[in-house]
């Protein structure tokens, strides 16, 4: 059963009374948001077995990717919030100048206000919750907008935070693109999207419209890159669980391939051998295998097939959404599986001599939100200094998202703003400048007639 839209008159009402809650100032003080954040990872454990249960439904997800990908990310943010929060309410001290003597210069942070956070449906508990995390911290209130394709996880999320929160303060709608077009026309303080480059650009075209700022959690190819001097055995190991992860439809999963012409046949042997240790020789039948998540997506998919020559894999079941890991061979740079993001578990592999084909290859294309090179660590560092990207892995692939204390964004059409640990804080939080003078001085030289000019030029 599908989702119904939340109407219009309920979306409105639930803006007022956000915008009045906020107005109240309820949510500023410290104690109240870490409370809240206490609550929510109550909740979340309380309804850890509903969610996992709707994942499964929705996706084919296992209980034991769920709690990696989903749920024990979320935990260890909320308590790394309540832990950090205090000190990071905290208005900063920052040098005073010449220009400003006598006074005394601070940056205090404080929320944006009514925030709007619509997610997508490859982890949409994670990239839900997530954000609403840093919406908490902040001390802004959210309406949340969960994606449609996973219908029994939306409701789930819906029942949950009506358990947790008041609707004044987090509130979940439901709906399709229509209702997402109907949010876009409403004023919030900040929208923050996860999703495609192409309803990305929608996003922030609705927003310009009142000057709103945006997070933009986007995707795009990641390019990963094999060189001849690369552990095979390990890297194609690492390689096919990155790609293996929730079926490949993860924003930061590898997209392709960019294999040394001198390792190719051994690294597609280890690759193979990999993905069979993963998944078994029928991963069909395997537990911890995601499916596609609609028809649409899967017809797009097997669409691909026919863009090289399949190496392995290349199995598929339409009824159950059903994709195998498959290897493309024989692919050309202008073929639609190289231009589009591929969200799926086909691979398509090319080949280079020289890494200047690499790094024009990869530099002549969209900015992706994940790069990963595989070979010596001296050799990648260099590398990334010529290639742009969101965030980056040296001999590993997904793993730079999992630490909490670096910023997770993506970089031109990849995404722009980041989030994570304090970044999330900041994410939704306005930087103040604050400057507070004395009266018991009152330095002549920024009065008119400028009888000091002279000296205060020498000075400046």
């Amino acid at each position: 059963m599908g989702i119904q839209n939340s109407s219009t008159a309920y979306i409105s009402q639930i803006i007022a009374l956000q915008r009045e809650f906020f107005r109240s100032g309820a949510t500023l003080d410290v104690e109240f948001r870490k409370e809240m954040l206490r609550r929510l990872l109550v909740g979340l454990h309380k309804w850890e077995k509903p969610l996992a249960e709707a994942l499964w439904s929705d996706l084919h997800k296992s209980y034991e990717e769920a709690y990696m990908t989903e749920f024990g990310i979320l935990y260890e943010e909320i308590r790394n919030h309540i832990k950090h929060l205090s000190s990071w309410i905290k208005p900063r001290r920052v040098a005073g100048s010449l220009k400003t003597f006598p006074s005394r210069s601070k940056v205090m942070s404080e929320p944006l206000g009514n925030t709007l956070i619509i997610a997508p449906w490859n982890y949409p508990v994670q990239l839900l919750i997530n954000p609403l995390i840093g919406a908490i911290s902040a001390g802004c209130t959210a309406i949340l907008k969960p994606s449609p394709y996973t219908p029994n996880v939306a409701r789930a999320l819906e029942e949950m935070v009506a358990d947790i929160f008041d609707e004044e303060y987090v509130a979940v709608v439901q709906g399709n693109r229509e209702v997402n077009r109907f949010l876009l026309d409403q004023r919030f303080d900040l929208i923050f999207f996860t999703g495609s480059p192409v309803l990305g650009r929608e996003v922030m075209t609705a927003a310009a419209k009142n000057l709103t700022p945006v997070v933009l959690e986007l995707g795009g190819k990641s390019p990963c890159i094999v060189d001849r001097d690369a552990d095979i055995k390990v890297v194609a190991k690492r390689i096919a669980w990155g790609k293996s992860l929730n079926a490949g439809q993860t924003c930061i999963a590898p997209d392709y391939l960019l294999v040394h012409a001198e390792v190719k046949e051994s690294f597609v042997e280890e690759l193979q051998k990999a993905f069979t240790a993963l998944l078994g020789h029928s991963p069909r039948e395997a537990k911890h295998f995601v499916r596609i998540v609609s028809d649409r997506a899967f017809d797009r998919l097997i669409g691909y097939l026919d863009n090289g020559t399949i190496r392995f894999g290349g199995e598929y079941n339409r009824e159950e959404r059903f994709i195998a890991p498959t290897l493309l061979e024989s692919v050309s740079p202008d073929a639609p599986v190289m231009q589009e993001e591929i969200f799926g578990p086909i691979f398509p592999l090319l080949t280079f001599t020289d890494m200047e084909e690499v790094i024009k290859f990869v530099t002549e294309r969209e900015k992706p939100l994940a790069f990963y090179y595989f070979g010596r660590k001296s050799r990648g560092e260099e590398i990334l200094r010529h290639v742009s990207s969101g965030g980056a892995c040296i001999n590993d692939v997904i793993m730079h998202i999992a630490n909490e204390n670096t910023p997770f964004g993506g970089v031109g059409n990849s995404g722009m703003g980041a989030y994570h640990g304090k970044e999330s804080f900041d994410a939704f939080s306005h930087r103040k400048s604050v400057l507070s003078t004395t009266t018991c001085i009152d330095p002549p030289f920024r009065y008119m007639p400028y009888r000091l000019f002279s000296l205060i030029k020498k000075l400046m």
